[in-house]
């Protein structure tokens, strides 16, 4: 990510600022960044964890859904995240909505240029939501999802998978490593 020179702005500044410029972006303490451009690997595994996050919802009939990037989460005042894919459960958020207020699982695709935040900031930034249960984050060179899980007491605790099924729950979703990482 590459910080852009720009004023100090707060989620709401940044949000009006953002809509309908190209190109993807975030906020972090204030500061925006822009995200880098991304490889095919990244698009393809991305597009995998959706499309298995969506399915797993179906397969469970639960009241929940998953959007891919593009939508954001914010962290506090200064802070907002648009993560690879995410599922929020209740009501369906309106068509015009740009905020996920309530996410319940995040998932992150690791690259070269956000792997150190993704596994450092990103971490204690989703789960200082209350409502995050589950941050994923995708190692797309090989078979590895590091499956971090708010426990009781509020302890986070962490497994890394590289083959069988990670279950989710809440909201009682169990994902097939091998359908993220099959290629066509």
């Amino acid at each position: 990510m590459n910080v852009l020179a720009r004023p100090h702005m707060n989620v709401e500044q940044f949000l009006d600022w953002a809509v309908g410029r190209p190109g993807r972006y975030e906020l972090v303490r204030g500061e925006v960044f822009a995200m880098s451009p991304e490889t095919a690997n990244h698009a393809e595994i991305k597009g995998a964890i959706y499309t298995e996050l969506k399915d797993a919802i179906r397969r469970q009939r639960l009241p929940c859904h998953v959007l891919p990037d593009g939508m954001t989460i914010r962290i506090d005042d200064t802070t907002a995240y648009e993560p690879d894919a995410q599922v929020y459960c209740g009501e369906k958020l309106k068509g015009d909505a740009l905020l996920v207020p309530n996410p319940v699982i995040v998932a992150e695709v690791l690259s070269p240029s956000t792997r150190r935040v993704d596994v450092s900031v990103k971490l204690a930034g989703y789960f200082r939501l209350p409502s995050l249960a589950h941050y994923l984050i995708i190692d797309l060179t090989q078979p590895s999802i590091i499956h971090h899980a708010r426990a009781d007491g509020g302890t986070i605790l962490t497994r890394v998978f590289t083959e069988g099924r990670i279950t989710l729950d809440p909201p009682g979703l169990e994902l097939d490593i091998a359908q993220i990482y099959q290629r066509s």
